[in-house]
């Protein structure tokens, strides 16, 4: 389900002050975030942040392509290791 028009997107405030702060002095750093759920703006393009999985912080580069999308959506929690070979019970 889409956020309401009338809503601007969310962005955590940590991260927006963040993002400001590096756009101002124009350094390149990776940004450390929990935040998963915020939605990527045009000011985040070109730089690097990391959002964590559940287990580590997975690093992504901003492009313009993801504008619009959850930082979440980049950053997979699920690590699917492949079928059980011998497992007997499922051939029932």
């Amino acid at each position: 389900m889409t956020r309401s028009l009338k809503k601007n997107p969310f962005i955590a405030k940590h991260l927006l002050r963040k993002i400001a702060m590096l756009n101002t002095t124009w350094e390149k750093e990776i940004i450390v975030t929990w935040s998963r759920t915020s939605t990527i703006i045009p000011t985040m393009i070109g730089h690097t942040i990391a959002v964590h999985n559940g287990k580590e912080h997975f690093p992504i580069y901003i492009t313009d392509r993801m504008v619009g999308h959850k930082l979440g959506e980049f950053s997979s929690t699920l690590n699917f290791r492949g079928h059980a070979k011998n497992d007997n019970r499922s051939r029932r």
